[in-house]
Protein backbone atom coordinates (compact mmCIF):
# COMPACT_ATOMS: atom_id res chain seq x y z
CA UNK A 1 0.00 0.00 0.00
CA UNK A 2 1.52 3.51 -1.18
CA UNK A 3 1.72 5.81 1.84
CA UNK A 4 1.56 9.58 1.99
CA UNK A 5 2.57 12.44 4.14
CA UNK A 6 -0.51 14.90 3.87
CA UNK A 7 0.83 18.22 4.46
CA UNK A 8 -0.68 22.03 4.09
CA UNK A 9 -2.50 22.99 0.27
CA UNK A 10 0.11 24.84 -1.61
CA UNK A 11 1.73 28.12 -0.42
CA UNK A 12 -0.91 30.24 -0.71
CA UNK A 13 -3.09 31.81 1.70
CA UNK A 14 -6.45 31.36 2.56
CA UNK A 15 -9.02 33.48 2.99
CA UNK A 16 -11.91 32.35 5.66
CA UNK A 17 -15.51 31.26 4.39
CA UNK A 18 -18.08 34.35 4.68
CA UNK A 19 -20.14 33.63 7.86
CA UNK A 20 -23.69 34.65 5.97
CA UNK A 21 -22.91 31.90 3.69
CA UNK A 22 -20.85 28.78 4.45
CA UNK A 23 -20.12 26.57 1.49
CA UNK A 24 -21.20 23.77 2.91
CA UNK A 25 -24.64 24.84 2.87
CA UNK A 26 -24.61 23.92 -0.46
CA UNK A 27 -23.92 20.26 0.01
CA UNK A 28 -26.86 18.16 0.53
CA UNK A 29 -24.87 15.68 2.57
CA UNK A 30 -24.20 19.21 5.57
CA UNK A 31 -27.47 20.37 4.85
CA UNK A 32 -29.13 19.16 7.94
CA UNK A 33 -26.17 19.83 10.33
CA UNK A 34 -27.15 22.47 13.41
CA UNK A 35 -25.00 26.17 12.79
CA UNK A 36 -22.98 25.35 15.74
CA UNK A 37 -21.36 22.24 13.84
CA UNK A 38 -21.31 24.36 10.71
CA UNK A 39 -19.29 27.39 12.14
CA UNK A 40 -16.90 24.49 13.70
CA UNK A 41 -15.94 23.11 10.98
CA UNK A 42 -15.29 26.48 8.92
CA UNK A 43 -13.72 28.10 12.18
CA UNK A 44 -11.20 25.55 11.15
CA UNK A 45 -11.28 25.88 7.44
CA UNK A 46 -10.15 28.03 4.61
CA UNK A 47 -11.00 29.60 0.76
CA UNK A 48 -8.81 29.78 -1.80
CA UNK A 49 -9.91 31.38 -5.57
CA UNK A 50 -8.42 30.01 -8.54
CA UNK A 51 -8.22 31.48 -11.83
CA UNK A 52 -9.22 29.66 -15.11
CA UNK A 53 -6.96 27.22 -16.03
CA UNK A 54 -5.56 27.23 -12.96
CA UNK A 55 -4.49 23.80 -11.46
CA UNK A 56 -6.00 22.88 -7.96
CA UNK A 57 -4.35 19.34 -7.82
CA UNK A 58 -2.37 16.77 -9.93
CA UNK A 59 -1.59 13.29 -9.95
CA UNK A 60 0.92 12.09 -7.06
CA UNK A 61 -0.60 14.91 -4.75
CA UNK A 62 -1.73 13.95 -1.24
CA UNK A 63 -4.06 16.41 0.76
CA UNK A 64 -5.85 15.07 3.90
CA UNK A 65 -8.58 18.24 2.67
CA UNK A 66 -12.13 18.27 1.45
CA UNK A 67 -12.24 20.58 -1.26
CA UNK A 68 -15.35 21.89 -2.14
CA UNK A 69 -16.76 24.49 -4.78
CA UNK A 70 -18.29 27.33 -3.50
CA UNK A 71 -18.27 29.24 -7.02
CA UNK A 72 -17.38 28.25 -10.81
CA UNK A 73 -16.64 24.88 -12.22
CA UNK A 74 -13.82 22.42 -11.97
CA UNK A 75 -12.61 19.70 -14.36
CA UNK A 76 -11.15 16.65 -12.76
CA UNK A 77 -9.70 14.49 -15.44
CA UNK A 78 -6.98 11.89 -16.20
CA UNK A 79 -4.14 12.13 -18.35
CA UNK A 80 -3.05 9.01 -20.33
CA UNK A 81 0.16 7.79 -21.35
CA UNK A 82 0.24 9.43 -25.19
CA UNK A 83 -0.90 12.75 -23.46
CA UNK A 84 -4.72 12.42 -24.33
CA UNK A 85 -7.32 13.80 -21.42
CA UNK A 86 -10.18 11.92 -20.54
CA UNK A 87 -12.58 14.21 -18.60
CA UNK A 88 -14.20 11.93 -15.80
CA UNK A 89 -17.01 14.60 -14.27
CA UNK A 90 -17.15 18.53 -14.03
CA UNK A 91 -18.39 20.33 -10.50
CA UNK A 92 -20.16 22.46 -9.87
CA UNK A 93 -20.99 24.77 -6.98
CA UNK A 94 -21.95 22.41 -4.18
CA UNK A 95 -20.13 19.75 -5.57
CA UNK A 96 -16.99 18.13 -3.69
CA UNK A 97 -13.70 16.40 -4.08
CA UNK A 98 -11.30 14.99 -2.22
CA UNK A 99 -13.50 12.33 -0.44
CA UNK A 100 -10.91 9.75 0.00
CA UNK A 101 -8.99 11.57 2.27
CA UNK A 102 -11.52 10.74 4.61
CA UNK A 103 -11.19 7.45 5.15
CA UNK A 104 -7.42 6.70 4.51
CA UNK A 105 -4.50 8.54 3.24
CA UNK A 106 -4.55 8.15 -0.60
CA UNK A 107 -1.94 9.76 -3.09
CA UNK A 108 -4.77 11.65 -5.80
CA UNK A 109 -4.58 9.95 -9.12
CA UNK A 110 -6.15 12.14 -11.46
CA UNK A 111 -6.05 16.18 -11.32
CA UNK A 112 -8.53 18.94 -11.15
CA UNK A 113 -8.32 22.27 -13.15
CA UNK A 114 -10.65 25.68 -13.00
CA UNK A 115 -12.37 25.72 -16.12
CA UNK A 116 -13.51 29.59 -15.08
CA UNK A 117 -12.55 31.62 -12.26
CA UNK A 118 -13.58 29.55 -9.10
CA UNK A 119 -13.17 29.80 -5.34
CA UNK A 120 -12.82 26.14 -3.39
CA UNK A 121 -13.61 25.85 0.37
CA UNK A 122 -10.66 23.89 1.57
CA UNK A 123 -11.79 21.90 4.54
CA UNK A 124 -10.13 19.62 7.12
CA UNK A 125 -10.33 16.11 6.84
CA UNK A 126 -9.59 15.37 10.59
CA UNK A 127 -12.47 17.66 11.38
CA UNK A 128 -15.39 15.98 8.69
CA UNK A 129 -14.14 12.63 10.79
CA UNK A 130 -14.88 13.91 13.83
CA UNK A 131 -18.15 15.07 12.43
CA UNK A 132 -18.66 11.64 11.13
CA UNK A 133 -17.75 9.96 14.49
CA UNK A 134 -20.77 12.31 15.98
CA UNK A 135 -23.34 11.40 13.46
CA UNK A 136 -22.43 7.89 11.62
CA UNK A 137 -25.20 9.43 9.21
CA UNK A 138 -23.47 11.34 7.70
CA UNK A 139 -20.63 8.68 6.25
CA UNK A 140 -23.66 6.55 4.71
CA UNK A 141 -24.35 10.16 2.63
CA UNK A 142 -20.52 10.26 1.62
CA UNK A 143 -21.27 6.14 0.47
CA UNK A 144 -24.12 6.87 -1.54
CA UNK A 145 -22.50 9.60 -3.35
CA UNK A 146 -19.34 7.68 -4.20
CA UNK A 147 -21.91 5.04 -5.43
CA UNK A 148 -23.57 7.79 -7.95
CA UNK A 149 -19.90 8.52 -8.78
CA UNK A 150 -18.53 4.97 -9.86
CA UNK A 151 -22.32 4.59 -11.74
CA UNK A 152 -21.19 7.87 -13.50
CA UNK A 153 -17.84 6.15 -14.44
CA UNK A 154 -19.42 2.61 -15.22
CA UNK A 155 -21.71 5.12 -17.65
CA UNK A 156 -18.84 7.22 -19.00
CA UNK A 157 -16.91 3.43 -19.72
CA UNK A 158 -19.95 2.74 -21.76
CA UNK A 159 -20.77 5.80 -23.50
CA UNK A 160 -16.70 5.20 -25.10
CA UNK A 161 -16.85 2.06 -25.37
CA UNK A 162 -19.97 1.09 -26.56
CA UNK A 163 -21.46 3.76 -28.19
CA UNK A 164 -20.00 5.90 -31.56
CA UNK A 165 -19.64 9.69 -31.61
CA UNK A 166 -22.87 10.21 -33.01
CA UNK A 167 -24.61 8.23 -30.31
CA UNK A 168 -22.33 10.34 -27.45
CA UNK A 169 -23.00 13.60 -28.59
CA UNK A 170 -27.01 13.11 -28.94
CA UNK A 171 -27.09 11.37 -25.46
CA UNK A 172 -25.41 14.31 -24.16
CA UNK A 173 -27.45 16.92 -25.67
CA UNK A 174 -30.75 14.73 -24.42
CA UNK A 175 -29.05 14.59 -20.94
CA UNK A 176 -28.83 18.19 -20.77
CA UNK A 177 -32.53 18.35 -21.59
CA UNK A 178 -33.15 15.98 -18.84
CA UNK A 179 -30.91 17.08 -16.32
CA UNK A 180 -31.90 21.29 -16.34
CA UNK A 181 -35.74 20.21 -16.95
CA UNK A 182 -35.43 22.33 -20.62
CA UNK A 183 -39.35 22.55 -21.87
CA UNK A 184 -39.86 22.89 -25.14
CA UNK A 185 -40.82 26.28 -27.14
CA UNK A 186 -42.62 25.30 -30.09
CA UNK A 187 -41.34 21.67 -29.80
CA UNK A 188 -37.39 22.93 -29.70
CA UNK A 189 -35.10 22.92 -26.60
CA UNK A 190 -32.66 25.44 -26.18
CA UNK A 191 -29.45 23.98 -24.64
CA UNK A 192 -26.88 26.88 -23.10
CA UNK A 193 -23.56 24.14 -23.18
CA UNK A 194 -22.28 24.45 -19.57
CA UNK A 195 -18.44 24.29 -21.21
CA UNK A 196 -16.80 25.03 -23.81
CA UNK A 197 -16.83 22.35 -27.12
CA UNK A 198 -13.55 21.61 -26.45
CA UNK A 199 -14.22 20.65 -22.54
CA UNK A 200 -17.12 18.64 -23.99
CA UNK A 201 -15.06 16.79 -26.50
CA UNK A 202 -13.07 15.51 -23.43
CA UNK A 203 -16.12 14.60 -21.69
CA UNK A 204 -17.58 12.28 -24.19
CA UNK A 205 -13.87 11.02 -25.54
CA UNK A 206 -13.31 12.51 -28.75
CA UNK A 207 -11.46 15.22 -30.31
CA UNK A 208 -12.97 19.26 -30.94
CA UNK A 209 -12.84 18.88 -34.56
CA UNK A 210 -14.40 15.89 -34.55
CA UNK A 211 -17.27 16.93 -32.19
CA UNK A 212 -17.50 20.39 -34.15
CA UNK A 213 -17.59 18.16 -37.44
CA UNK A 214 -20.68 16.33 -36.09
CA UNK A 215 -22.53 19.17 -34.81
CA UNK A 216 -22.55 20.59 -38.41
CA UNK A 217 -24.08 17.01 -39.94
CA UNK A 218 -26.82 16.84 -37.57
CA UNK A 219 -27.18 20.79 -38.38
CA UNK A 220 -27.35 19.74 -42.30
CA UNK A 221 -29.40 16.83 -40.77
CA UNK A 222 -32.37 19.02 -39.94
CA UNK A 223 -31.61 17.73 -35.52
CA UNK A 224 -30.31 20.98 -34.51
CA UNK A 225 -29.20 24.36 -34.94
CA UNK A 226 -26.08 26.08 -33.59
CA UNK A 227 -26.50 29.54 -32.31
CA UNK A 228 -22.98 31.27 -31.36
CA UNK A 229 -20.16 29.08 -29.70
CA UNK A 230 -22.65 27.48 -26.57
CA UNK A 231 -26.18 27.64 -27.98
CA UNK A 232 -27.83 24.51 -29.36
CA UNK A 233 -31.13 24.32 -30.32
CA UNK A 234 -32.76 20.68 -30.92
CA UNK A 235 -35.27 21.30 -33.65
CA UNK A 236 -36.08 17.09 -34.01
CA UNK A 237 -35.49 15.50 -30.89
CA UNK A 238 -36.79 12.11 -31.97
CA UNK A 239 -34.27 11.76 -34.46
CA UNK A 240 -31.90 12.25 -31.52
CA UNK A 241 -33.43 9.67 -29.69
CA UNK A 242 -33.73 6.91 -32.34
CA UNK A 243 -29.83 7.55 -32.76
CA UNK A 244 -29.29 6.37 -29.06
Amino acid sequence: MENCKCGSHGNSKHGHCSREHYCIDDIPIFEDLPFEIKESIMDSSGRKKYKKGEIIFTPGDCFDYLFVVNKGRVKISKISAMGKEQILRILETGDFMGELSLFKNKVLNNSAEAIEQSEICIIKSEKIRELIMEKPEIALKFLQKYTERIEQSEALIEQIGLRDVEQRIANYLLSEIEKNNIKNTGYEYEIDLPVSKGVLASMIGTTQETLSRKLSVFQDSGFIKLKGHRKIVITDIDSLKDMC
